[in-house]
């Protein structure tokens, strides 16, 4: 008996072993997304620090989520923010998605006057051939600060100008390539410079934003020369063992 479950326990010991160096999967790429955020600091009023709205991430706890609105006075009016995320462990591919519907910023008004837009939509998605991002825009009014297209080019940026001189600037589809591989992409980031003679006040406004990749591929549980080594070594354990308790049975049988 002493010798039947030495066997076994080898037996056992050696599987353990590779489905500990063989990992079922490699963890795929992350996605995130939110609706609005705010940290900015107006002259004469107390520093506003809001949001992330709507959160979703495709780790959890919401993969997606909603937010019926927005209300900022003086900074910031949305009507509903919806943010979505999914991944494919087949292949390791992800998707993130922020929409905000109805946009309204008074930020930026003495300069500009209102800036507002029907939907401001922030995409992206990450696959074995790359990460992209776009961002889609539709009935917008920037006021006197210009014009910019329904899915502007990445890095679209417009100056803030008050009495000839900058005090802020507004980015369109903002695309930032962070250092783990990942996209961000900020589809209207408004911010004012600190510091500047006639400036409204400091800080950033993003309205929505997507981040994803890089893509990961799963590992196979066990392929190739992973698997034939683990099955040699396995039978290695295996046949001896059998062969030790196949003579200790005879010896009992013939006693």
């Amino acid at each position: 008996m002493r010798f039947r479950m030495t066997g076994l326990a080898g037996v056992v010991a050696i599987a353990a072993l590779l489905a500990v160096a063989s990992p079922a999967s490699a963890a795929p790429g992350d996605a995130s997304a939110y609706g609005a955020k705010a940290d900015v600091t107006l002259l004469g009023s107390p520093a506003i620090n809001v949001g992330p709205f709507a959160p979703a991430n495709v780790n959890g706890p919401q993969t997606q989520n909603t937010t019926i609105g927005v209300n900022v006075p003086g900074v910031l009016q949305t009507g509903a923010i919806t943010t979505f995320t999914s991944r494919d462990d087949n292949s390791g591919a992800v998707y993130s998605r922020a929409s905000t519907a109805d946009l309204a910023s008074g930020l930026l008004a003495p300069a500009t006057g209102n800036i507002s837009a029907g939907a401001v939509v922030a995409e992206c998605s990450a696959t074995q051939q790359g990460v992209v991002g776009t961002t889609t825009l539709t009935n917008v009014n920037l006021g006197s600060l210009g014009q910019v297209g329904a899915t502007p080019a990445p890095n679209t940026k417009l100056d803030v100008r008050l009495l000839g001189i900058k005090i802020g600037e507004v980015t369109f589809n903002e695309q930032i390539q962070n250092g783990d591989g990942s996209l961000t992409v900020n589809a209207v980031h408004i911010r004012l410079l600190p510091g500047v003679l006639g400036s409204l006040g400091s800080g950033d406004v993003y309205i929505s934003s997507a981040t994803c990749g890089p893509a990961a591929l799963p590992i196979p549980m066990a392929s190739g020369a992973g698997l034939w080594i683990g099955l040699g070594l396995l039978g290695a354990v295996a046949v001896p063992v059998a062969f030790v308790v196949l003579r200790r049975r005879t010896s009992l049988s013939a006693a």
